[in-house]
């Protein structure tokens, strides 16, 4: 038997780490964070009280996830212009905009300078209103989806 050599193994690069991809996510993430640095700036909670707008930034963000990823999702195949949405605004702007980092810092800072109570509700309360926002989100992409007749799986 002779000896031959084996051609390397080609994978194509996943479409996350494209170019173009790339530049999605970052040029969205650009104005994700602006805005929310923008709000968060113009109104500066006093200390221990609720940091209202990382909350309401967390909850819209979920909601308009929710709903961006579901219509998305229904109305085809992620290619095209769904992926490019998806990666820039989805993932980009609104991975910019919402911020579990503030959040995490916030609440920490709430419980460690004796705020138990509105540390733990702020906690308790920014992960069940997002994840009702997100389920609302949800269900008002299907429905305007179905409504506008464009949807592409039951």
């Amino acid at each position: 038997m002779a000896d031959r050599e084996i051609p390397p193994v080609r994978h194509p690069r996943p479409a996350y780490l494209r170019p173009r991809s790339l530049a999605l996510v970052g040029a969205g993430g650009a104005v994700g964070t602006t805005v929310r640095y923008l709000l968060e700036a113009a109104v500066i909670p006093a200390p221990g009280h609720v940091p209202w707008v990382t909350f309401v930034i967390n909850v819209t963000g979920a909601f308009l996830l929710g709903a961006l990823l579901t219509a998305l999702a229904r109305t085809g195949e992620d290619t095209g212009a769904r992926r490019a949405a998806r990666l820039g605004v989805g993932t980009g702007v609104l991975g910019g905009y919402t911020t579990y980092s503030t959040f995490a810092v916030e609440v920490h800072s709430l419980l460690g300078a004796g705020s138990t109570w509105t540390g733990t509700g702020y906690a308790a309360g920014t992960v069940l209103a997002g994840a009702a926002a997100a389920a609302l989100g949800l269900l008002l992409a299907r429905w305007l989806v179905r409504a506008r007749g464009g949807e592409a799986a039951p």
